[in-house]
């Protein structure tokens, strides 16, 4: 109830971006399920079409629907961030990196690199070697 509540809140530009990326995310989200990422990037940059907003506001947006997504994984965040980005003229890539936990196990990353800066995917991306650049 309290969600409902603090959408309420919001104005109406915010509720509506709101809605646009929570379908673009779940595009991502379903398409990484089923299909190569190749595939899933162009699906993405399909469902994001016509999305225009600020780049903050676009970061925020993804931030808040994949906390309520399951699944909403730092390369689903990634790829549907990118291409709602690119759409509203922000050009910008997703890396993916890989670095070994404490346990000497393998991990990976994913984040969007905007201007030099990463503006989703965490401070932690600098423990990562980047090993792809998808722009």
């Amino acid at each position: 109830m309290r969600r409902l509540k603090r959408f309420a809140q919001l104005t109406a530009a915010e509720r509506r971006i709101l809605i646009r990326v929570l379908f673009v995310v779940g595009v991502a989200r379903a398409a990484l399920c089923v299909l190569s990422t190749d595939t899933a990037r162009r699906l993405t940059a399909k469902a994001a079409t016509g999305a225009a907003a600020s780049l903050d506001q676009m970061v925020w947006a993804v931030k808040v629907v994949s906390r309520y997504l399951p699944g909403a994984t730092c390369l689903t965040q990634a790829l549907a961030a990118q291409a709602l980005l690119s759409q509203s003229g922000f050009p910008s890539q997703v890396e993916i990196g890989v670095a070994k936990d404490d346990l000497r196990r393998l991990q990976a990353h994913a984040w969007v690199v905007c201007h030099g800066q990463v503006v989703l995917g965490g401070p932690q991306p600098s423990h990562y070697n980047s090993i792809i650049v998808l722009d």
